[in-house]
């Protein structure tokens, strides 16, 4: 099961990133820690993300007519 979750979850991730273009346009800043939190910045990026376009269309699909026999009570494979 678990071998199925990561084989389900990973190609995901690796199509999720792949769509974005990430640019870090500024830098992080740790923040002074003596007693108490001073200061600090988290870093900024500027992410585009893929365009995706979902469309739906109407369609007729000719499925085949199949004839099925019924098998003898006296053939091979019956009970």
């Amino acid at each position: 099961m678990r071998k199925i979750l990561i084989a389900t979850i990973l190609p995901a991730a690796a199509l999720g990133l792949a769509a974005c273009d990430v640019e870090q346009t500024e830098e992080g800043d740790m923040p002074e820690v003596d007693m108490q939190v001073d200061g600090g910045e988290m870093p900024e990026f500027d992410v585009d993300t893929a365009d995706v376009e979902v469309d739906t269309e109407e369609a007729t699909i000719e499925v085949p007519t199949v004839d099925v026999e019924e098998a003898d009570a006296g053939a091979p494979g019956e009970n």
